[in-house]
């Protein structure tokens, strides 16, 4: 690709003040959005490149969760937008205004940018802020200044389309004014070129052209794709038949399972052997629940707490099932997950 032309101002392709989601998520596929260029660059912990060339495509997966997952973390998050925004003005005192526009990038229309808000800088030029939560838990991506990865590639495709030279990414985790990030990004032009490129590729030669991109992702994602898009199994359709050209792979995972077989009883003789040690310590213990064993320069302390877990025996789920059919449907739900197995036999 050659050096990137940044003589251009990008073009207003929607107004979305008034679109409802089932709007803005057809808009959407008329290109490719922010926080979708973590997964053309391949490292969106959410999604792969085939899910979202089918989304493009309008193909809908076969296994339709009823309802999302994580729906209640999205609302909070859309929530909370406007607050995190107003936050990062009173910190940096900064001015933040709303942008209720879908944009895309004149050179490479398919490049698309759906904003939180913009700022004015002190030097005139316009900047973006994207706003974010988190939970407590998920803070230490954001330590020592960091950015999760899948953010920053969102960042990097807005300043493309924008034009723009930085962004501010705010992020409140917490409940209070302390428990919030502020990070800034500033343009780097051969990663953007490296991110239009790879956009470029990912929309012509597969979204355009109606050809399935291969699966390169972490093996967790790849499978979970395969589940929503395959369908669910059907045991009464017949066997198929593989070429004997994967006959080496079949014997790797085999040879896979064998040496995972010998770790696991390693790793039960492992914790038998700790459960030996532990015996005469947990009967000096008794009902106490800690102990201490000090040598003068080292102190060991030993714990030994109660863990509560509430459990539900099989066969009085069946009893409820029966009993309370009303209320085994709201508090019960049921899923279905497929074992990958191979059995050597004899031809």
């Amino acid at each position: 690709m050659a050096a990137l032309n940044l003589k251009y101002e990008p073009q207003i392709f929607a107004d979305t003040s008034h679109m409802s989601r089932e709007e803005w998520l057809r808009t959407r596929r008329d290109g490719i959005g922010g926080s979708e260029a973590s997964i053309i660059m391949g490292v969106s912990p959410f999604a792969t490149r085939r899910d979202l060339y089918y989304d493009k495509r309008g193909i809908k997966p076969a296994n339709m969760d009823p309802e999302e997952e994580n729906w209640v973390a999205k609302e909070v998050g859309n929530r909370l937008e406007e607050l995190v925004a107003v936050m990062f003005s009173k910190k940096t005192g900064l001015e933040v205004f709303p942008d209720k526009h879908m944009y895309f990038h004149p050179l490479f229309p398919f490049m698309k940018a759906d904003l939180d808000f913009e700022i004015y800088l002190p030097t005139g030029k316009k900047g973006i802020l994207e706003c974010k939560t988190t939970n407590y838990n998920c803070q230490y991506k954001w330590h020592d200044n960091a950015v999760p990865v899948n953010y920053e590639w969102q960042c990097r495709h807005y300043m493309a389309v924008m034009n723009v030279d930085v962004v501010y990414i705010a992020c409140l985790y917490g409940n209070n004014d302390s428990e919030y990030f502020i990070r800034k990004i500033e343009r780097d032009l051969d990663i953007e070129q490296e991110l239009i490129k790879a956009e470029q590729e990912f929309w012509e030669n597969y979204v355009q052209a109606g050809v399935e991109p291969p699966y390169t992702e972490a093996p967790d994602l790849v499978l979970e794709s395969l589940r929503k898009f395959v369908g669910p199994a059907d045991q009464k359709l017949p066997p198929i038949t593989i070429t004997a050209d994967e006959k080496g792979k079949l014997e790797q995972y085999l040879a896979l399972a064998e040496r995972k077989a010998k770790l696991d009883k390693e790793r039960r003789e492992i914790e038998k052997e700790q459960k030996e040690i532990s015996i005469p310590f947990v009967e000096q213990l008794g009902q106490c629940c800690q102990a201490v064993i000090t040598d003068g320069s080292v102190a060991y302390r030993i714990l030994y707490n109660p863990t509560n877990r509430k459990t539900v025996k099989k066969e009085n789920i069946t009893k409820l099932e029966n009993l309370y059919p009303e209320a085994y449907a709201d508090v019960v739900t049921e899923s279905v997950s497929r074992t990958f197995r191979i059995r050597k036999e004899a031809a």
